[in-house]
């Protein structure tokens, strides 16, 4: 169980979230803990914004007895509009990584963040790309991508409706075999820190504009935005755009025969009888 928050007050999560989500997903943290739920997950996207807030997510999460997950910001789905005014700058990669060496124990970070090892000593979590090794997304239509930040023709992998299903996508996509191969650094092999970022991450390269095997768009030796002002002198095309994201398409689907106790119920014990 997950509640999203993008500021650790309303002025900031509600900037990107919409007015009032803020004391909505605080009153869920509340009522989850009040339920007794513990271990709940409080997601947060780093942005230039929060990033000083770093603490006062903590602070929310064990509070309520929930568990602090940070992301990463990627220009992919909305983000991709977002990404110039909202990713963080230099200077705040090198506040969260410091942050996240001294406290990266306790929060969960997936693969988030691995493109800011050359800082220092790896961080904990998963230190390279999950994308087709340890991670995918199935989304609505069965349709199965490398990386549920990379909704593009070109990461998808297959379909759980065709023969095989899933099993079959996973063992023998074309396009996982690949990404699982030992890669070959491209333009960063020349790099020092290469071992420690393996280039960064794909989405964020790819919809920023910049080649797969070209640095990341947020590169700490500032590789990426070097190649990120050179396509712009180019004035190259656009960078690709994310496929549609069929979650948002309106689909009948009928669950179950029992009718929700009321149309939005806060509690998260609605509808259930204690024996």
């Amino acid at each position: 169980m997950q509640i999203s928050l993008d500021g650790a007050t309303a002025d900031v999560n509600d900037a990107v979230r919409g007015i009032g989500s803020y004391e909505t997903a605080i009153r869920a943290m509340a009522n989850l803990a009040a339920a007794g739920v513990r271990g709940f997950k409080v997601s947060v996207v780093m942005t230039r914004h929060n990033v000083s807030q770093l603490d006062a997510f903590k602070q929310l999460a064990d509070d309520h007895g929930a568990q602090l997950r940070l992301t990463r910001l990627r220009p992919s789905g909305r983000g991709a509009d977002a990404w110039p005014e909202l990713h963080p700058t230099a200077g705040q990669q090198r506040e969260l990584y410091d942050w996240l060496a001294a406290h990266g124990e306790q929060v969960l970070t997936g693969d988030s963040f691995f493109h800011l090892s050359p800082y220092g000593q790896p961080l904990p979590g998963l230190n390279m790309c999950g994308a087709g090794r340890v991670v995918c997304l199935i989304d609505p239509v069965g349709d199965v991508y490398a990386c549920p930040f990379a909704i593009h023709e070109t990461f998808l992998a297959g379909n759980v409706r065709q023969p095989g299903g899933f099993e079959t996508v996973w063992r023998e996509s074309p396009l996982f075999a690949g990404l699982r191969e030992p890669q070959t650094g491209g333009a960063c092999r020349s790099c020092g820190s290469f071992d420690s970022c393996r280039g960064g991450c794909m989405a964020a390269k790819f919809f920023t504009g910049l080649p797969l095997d070209g640095p990341d768009p947020e590169c700490v030796r500032g590789h990426g935005e070097a190649a990120l002002a050179a396509i712009r002198h180019r004035g190259t095309a656009r960078p690709p755009r994310p496929a549609a994201d069929h979650s948002h398409r309106r689909v009948p689907v009928t669950i179950g025969r029992r009718p929700p106790q009321r149309a939005c119920d806060e509690n998260p014990l609605a509808g259930f009888v204690a024996d």
